[in-house]
Parts: structure tokens; C-alpha cells; sequence
């Protein structure tokens, strides 16, 4: 007798792993990461960062074996020490803090997140209502509402539109926490104009290319697939937006996993494609790792789908590269 309820074998020919491309790390991820990694190598361990350097476990855990100490804020560093804010920006109180405290700062914030706070500052300079779409808690949307607190107005979806109040419908603006979906942030952006109809849009995108490039690229591979895999960790709000995404598109399936070890067997029941992408925080090993464990059920290897190129390279933090040539500068003369 035929066992109906029992999954359907798959041959491998009818097996498929598309692997999104772009995905993992950004410029703003590499560089924050780097300039850690780099203040241990020039000043020796203990280097405290404030926050997670990026939402990412695996990394944050890498950087704590090498002797970074993670807190979640100033009063937890010892006087004089050197501490790193995260990629994700901080409010202008948090380095008035460090200065009073005496603390030798590191700012790793993501230029694109700056773009943002600067924005903040130009606005709230002349006057307009600020509205910030983003995620209340998020440490993004915290630092950037920092800058001008009197103005800015936090709202996380369209269903918050209605209970707005501004000094002036003519004088309103919006911006974005960077890691948004696109058409997350659209969709409230639109309930925003049909009820300020002179909305004022940012000078330049907020919602950074690479978050972008990712969810394109997997609009592009999710469609008609029985399963997409998405690594990256439950606090990365671009992370958990590529899984959205992906079900938006048409996958059958959409699963996070921080690493390969979260895969659950189960999800493969009767799936013949699947495709496998990552968040901007997300080392390309982690990648890997769910490819070998799918290469170890029978998915043949991954073929690559490009829709977009990155080439985009950020300068470290002036401050640790002044620190740097002057060890270099050092080192030569001695």
C-alpha cells in the first residue's frame, strides 16, 4: 500500500539551490567590524563597543573571544578606556556622555545612518515636523530621533498615520530607519501623503542600497521556490524584512536561521528548490555553512543569481585612522 501522507522522494535532477546575489555584508557592516577588529589589534584588549557592533551573534561572539567586552551603556566603561559605537548610530547625548566621562570614542556609525541624523539636524533647524518611519526600540531609530527630539514623531506602519499631530500640515517630513523594506516604508509613506498631501520627501533615499539590492535580489529568486533560507540573526531588522519579502514574492516558504545548525529537516519534506540569501550583517562562512548542509541532502550546488552590483567602500573612522598612521609612523622610525 501506498503511504499518501508520506513526503515525495526527489530525485536529484529535480533538486535546485539559487544563492542571491548580493547578500551578507554591506560596506557599513565591513567597516564597523573592521574598525573593532583593528582598535584590538592597535590598543590590546579590553575595547568595549557600546550596543552590538552589527546584528549579527556569530560575529559579535567572534569579536568577545578576541577580547571586545559588549555594554549596553557608558556608566559600564571604566574611565579612560576606548570605546566603539555601533554601526547603528547614536543619539548626540551618548558622546556628550562619553566626553564628560572621559572615554577615548570610536565612532563605527554607518555613513548612511550619519546621512540620516543629519537630515534630522537640517530639518529640525528650520523648524518642520519630522516624521521617522522605523521600529520603536531599534537602536537606529533611537540615535536618529536623538538629534532632535522636540520634532521628530516615530511611526512603525501605516495604522499610526491617523493619531499624528503637527504644528503645520504644509511644514511636514518624512525620513527612514535604513534597514526598512522598501515597500514596508512606501505603504506608509503613502497613508502619510493622503493625509499631509504637501508630505516633504528626504533630499536622497533613506533605506540604504544595500538593504535595497538585497530585497531585490530576492524578489528575484523567491518566486515559485518551495523554500527560501535567510541567515542572519533575530535582531536584524534587514534580516527579518528579507523573510517578509520573500513570502511577499511567492515562496512557498520562508525560514531565518542564524546558522546552519537551526535548519530543521523537516522544512526539505517534498521541496525541490530552494533558495538561500543573507542579511547585511552575516558573514559569507555562515552562507556556506547552510549550502554544505543542503550539499549533504542531495541539492546540488548553488547556482549564483545576480541583480545587482556592490563596489561601494567606506573609509574607517577618522579617528582610529589617525591612531593607525601614527603607530605606522612609529613603527617606521624605530
Amino acid at each position: 500500500m501506498v503511504d499518501l501522507a508520506a513526503p515525495r522522494v526527489l530525485s536529484d535532477t529535480e533538486k535546485q539551490v539559487l544563492l542571491a546575489s548580493p547578500r551578507g555584508y554591506c560596506a557599513g557592516v565591513d567597516r564597523a567590524v573592521i574598525t573593532v577588529e583593528k582598535a584590538l589589534d592597535l590598543y590590546g584588549a579590553p575595547v568595549y563597543v557600546r550596543k552590538e557592533i552589527v546584528h549579527n551573534k556569530h560575529v559579535v561572539d567572534d569579536l568577545r573571544r578576541r577580547g571586545a567586552i559588549f555594554v549596553d551603556e557608558l556608566d559600564q566603561v571604566p574611565t579612560g578606556e576606548t570605546v566603539v559605537f555601533s554601526a547603528h548610530g547614536v543619539a548626540p547625548a551618548v558622546h556628550a556622555d562619553a566626553a564628560v566621562r572621559g572615554l577615548k570614542t570610536i565612532d563605527a556609525t554607518c555613513p548612511l545612518v550619519t546621512k540620516v541624523h543629519h537630515e534630522a539636524v537640517r530639518f529640525a533647524r528650520e523648524d518642520y515636523d519630522i516624521v521617522l518611519v522605523g521600529h520603536a526600540g531599534h537602536e537606529e531609530v533611537e540615535g536618529t530621533m536623538g538629534e532632535a527630539p522636540d520634532h521628530i514623531q516615530l511611526v512603525e506602519g501605516p495604522a499610526d498615520v491617523a493619531t499624528l499631530e503637527v504644528r503645520d500640515p504644509k511644514r511636514v517630513v518624512w525620513l527612514s530607519q535604513t534597514t526598512l523594506s522598501v515597500d514596508e516604508t512606501m505603504a506608509t509613506v503613502d497613508a502619510l501623503r493622503a493625509r499631509f498631501p504637501e508630505l516633504i520627501d528626504p533630499p536622497s533615499d533613506d533605506i540604504c542600497y544595500a538593504t535595497q539590492n538585497r530585497q531585490l535580489a530576492i524578489k528575484e529568486i523567491a518566486v515559485g521556490v518551495d523554500l527560501v533560507i535567510v541567515v542572519g540573526s533575530r535582531n536584524s531588522s534587514n534580516t527579518m524584512r528579507l523573510v517578509d519579502v520573500a513570502l511577499e514574492s511567492g515562496a512557498g516558504a520562508a525560514h531565518r536561521v542564524d546558522d546552519a545548525s537551526e535548519i530543521r529537516e523537516e522544512w526539505l519534506d517534498g521541496v525541490a528548490s530552494v533558495s538561500v540569501t543573507s542579511g547585511a550583517s552575516v558573514p559569507e562562512s555562515l552562507v556556506e555553512g547552510v549550502l554544505s548542509w543542503l550539499a549533504e541532502r542531495g541539492y546540488p550546488d548553488a547556482r549564483a543569481v545576480t541583480s545587482a552590483e556592490e563596489s561601494l567602500v567606506f573609509a574607517l573612522p577618522p579617528e582610529l585612522r589617525r591612531d593607525l598612521k601614527a603607530a605606522a609612523a612609529a613603527s617606521s622610525r624605530a
